[in-house]
């Protein structure tokens, strides 16, 4: 997994409605890249809504958001148009950036094993550079835990 001082990777993958969206051209301002494992479940829901609700406050701070998950682009539209996210959210379907943040994980639930995407939030600063990982991310304060550090 992507680490406290590790740049952000370098990726090109489509945002919600389409558009192609460049790690490149996310360097210059604080960035906040939250990992989530499904569109419109509900625990995913919670953690969207919450940073969608404290958007304003995490804008003063001074960061940008982008949600990342597996789902294609047009889950990914079902799922920004239903909340009305002020932020994109990236169908990243081959994983290509979820492989290279390392939170294609083995999983547990329920005494089931499989592989599958770990809540994780990476937080980069003006240069790309990763100052935090929040590995144990609480979904109904999600916005808090990113503002805490």
């Amino acid at each position: 997994m992507l680490k406290v001082g590790d740049k952000l990777p370098e990726f090109e993958e489509l945002n919600q409605d389409g558009e192609t969206v460049t790690s490149s051209k996310l360097i210059g301002k604080k960035l906040v890249v939250f990992f989530y494992p499904q569109a419109n479940t509900p625990t995913c829901t919670v953690e969207a809504c919450n940073l969608s609700d404290n958007y304003t406050k995490l804008k003063k701070a001074g960061f940008q958001l982008l949600g990342i998950s597996g789902d294609s682009v047009k889950k990914q539209k079902n799922f920004h148009s239903k909340f009305a996210f002020p932020y994109d959210l990236i169908a990243d379907e081959k994983r290509n950036i979820i492989e290279k943040f390392g939170v294609w994980q083995e999983k547990k639930t329920f005494g089931k094993t499989y592989m599958g995407i770990v809540r994780t939030t990476f937080i980069f600063d003006e240069n790309g550079i990763c100052t935090r990982v929040i590995e144990k991310v609480t979904s109904k304060t999600a916005a808090e835990q990113i503002l805490e550090g």
